[in-house]
C-alpha cells in the first residue's frame, strides 16, 4: 500500500503544464486501438475471451477501431490548445506562433519525408505502382504540400502509404490554429459554435452526396473534434485549478470516466454494425460529435481522477508508447501490408485469412506486431528525437 501511495505521489509531482501523464497512457491505448484495426483488416484474427461459461468476443473493438483516429485528432486539439488554456487562467500573453510551427514541423514533418522517401524507394519503384512519371510527380507533389487527402488518386490509390492522410489534416489544421486558439480565447463560445456548425454543415453536405469517400474525412469535417478538445482542455485546466485534491472529487471523475467507457464502446458496438462503405461513413460522421465528446470526458476524467488510474495510464511504459505512438502509426499498416505480400510468415493458402489458418493467424499479428514496435523504437530515438532535440536549439 505504502509503496502504491509513493507511485501515486510521484505520478502527480511528475505532472506539470506541459505534460499530464495520464494522457500517456490514453494516447497509447487509442494508437493501439488503430493499429488492431489495420492489423486486423489482414489477418482477420478476433480474440474471444471465455469467462464464466460466456464468451467474449473483441470482433466490434477491432471492426470499429478506425474510429479511435478521432479520438487522436480530438487529443491533439487539447494539447495544443493547452498553453493557451493555461496562459489565459493566468492572465499571460498566447503563445509565440513561431515556436509554434517550429515545433509541429520539427515533430511531423522529419518523419513524416523519412516515410515516403523509404515507400517510394523500396515499395512504388520496386513494384512500378505508377503508370508514368507524371502520375509520380503528381503523388509526390500532393504529399509534399499535405494536400494527398484532396484528391482521389493520391488518397486512395497511393503507394506511398495510405495512413499519412491524417497528418495532412493535421497540417492543414496547424496552419489556421493559431488563429483559432486565439479567438477561442477571446470568444469561446462564438468560436466553439462557428467550429462545430461548420463541421456539422460540412458533413451534413457531404452526408447528401451518393459517395461520402473524399469528403467524410476533410479537416473541416473534424472542427466540432478539435473544438471539443479546446473546452476539454480549459476545463482541465479550471478544474486542476479549483478542485480539492481529495478522495471524493477523485472518485466523481473517475466514475465520470467509467461512465464515458461504457457509452463509448457503445457507440463502437453500434458502429461496428454498420454495413457497407457507404453506411460506415455515414454511421461515422453522425457519430463524430457524440463520441469527441465523450472521449474529451474521459481525458480530463482519467487525468484528475483517482491516483491509481493515473499511474496505471501514466508510467514509465506508458511514456515510452505514447514517445513511439507517432512512429507506430506511421510505419504499422504499410509493415503490415508488405509482410502479405511477402508471404511473411508462409501459408498454406492464398487467402490465410478467409480460410482461417489460425497458425498463420497468429504468426502473422505476432509479426507485425513485433515489427511495428522495432520499427517504432528505431525510428524514434534514432531519427525523431535527435532531430526534435535540434530544432529545439533554435527556439
Amino acid at each position: 500500500m505504502q509503496h502504491l501511495i509513493a507511485r501515486y505521489k510521484k505520478a502527480i509531482e511528475g505532472e506539470g503544464e506541459s505534460y499530464i501523464p495520464a494522457l500517456d497512457g490514453v494516447r497509447a491505448l487509442m494508437v493501439l486501438l488503430v493499429v488492431s484495426f489495420h492489423i486486423w483488416q489482414q489477418s482477420w484474427l478476433t480474440p474471444v475471451i471465455a469467462l464464466g461459461g460466456i464468451h467474449y468476443s473483441a470482433d466490434y473493438i477491432l471492426r470499429s477501431g478506425y474510429l479511435w483516429v478521432d479520438g487522436m485528432l480530438l487529443l491533439s486539439g487539447f494539447l495544443l490548445y493547452l498553453p493557451f488554456a493555461y496562459a489565459k487562467e493566468k492572465g499571460g500573453p498566447s503563445p509565440q506562433v513561431g515556436h509554434f510551427y517550429l515545433g509541429r514541423i520539427a515533430r511531423i514533418v522529419p518523419s513524416y519525408l523519412l516515410s515516403i522517401l523509404v515507400m517510394l524507394l523500396a515499395v512504388a519503384l520496386p513494384r512500378q505502382a505508377y503508370s508514368n512519371t507524371g502520375d509520380m510527380a503528381k503523388d509526390l507533389l500532393a504529399h509534399l504540400s499535405f494536400t494527398h487527402n484532396l484528391f482521389r488518386q493520391t488518397y486512395y490509390a497511393t503507394p506511398l502509404n495510405g495512413a499519412l492522410w491524417t497528418l495532412a489534416v493535421e497540417m492543414q489544421f496547424y496552419l489556421v490554429f493559431p488563429l483559432l486558439g486565439r479567438a477561442f480565447r477571446r470568444q469561446p463560445v462564438i468560436t466553439y459554435v462557428s467550429m462545430t456548425g461548420v463541421a456539422f454543415l460540412f458533413r451534413g453536405y457531404a452526408a447528401q452526396l451518393p459517395d461520402t469517400g473524399m469528403w467524410f474525412n476533410q479537416m473541416p469535417a473534424f472542427l466540432d473534434v478539435y473544438a471539443n478538445g479546446f473546452v476539454a482542455a480549459s476545463v482541465f485546466v479550471s478544474l486542476k485549478k479549483r478542485m480539492k485534491e481529495d478522495k471524493w472529487t477523485r472518485i466523481l471523475l473517475s466514475v465520470c470516466a467509467a461512465a464515458a467507457v461504457l457509452i463509448i464502446l457503445d457507440m463502437c458496438w453500434k458502429q461496428s454494425m454498420e454495413s457497407g462503405q457507404q453506411q460506415i461513413r455515414l454511421g461515422q460522421m453522425r457519430r463524430r460529435y457524440p463520441l469527441s465528446v465523450f472521449i474529451a470526458l474521459l481525458m480530463v476524467g482519467v487525468s484528475l481522477g483517482l491516483g491509481g488510474i493515473r499511474v496505471m495510464l501514466g508510467n514509465r511504459i506508458t511514456r515510452v508508447l505514447s514517445q513511439i505512438s507517432y512512429q507506430m502509426y506511421i510505419w504499422h499498416q504499410v509493415l503490415a501490408v508488405q509482410l502479405r505480400r511477402w508471404g511473411v510468415p508462409p501459408s498454406n493458402s492464398a487467402t490465410p485469412n478467409v480460410d482461417q489458418e489460425r497458425t498463420w493467424q497468429v504468426g502473422y499479428v505476432i509479426i507485425c506486431y513485433a515489427g511495428a514496435l522495432i520499427i517504432s523504437c528505431l525510428v524514434t530515438y534514432l531519427f525523431e528525437r535527435p532531430i526534435v532535440r535540434r530544432f529545439r536549439k533554435l527556439k
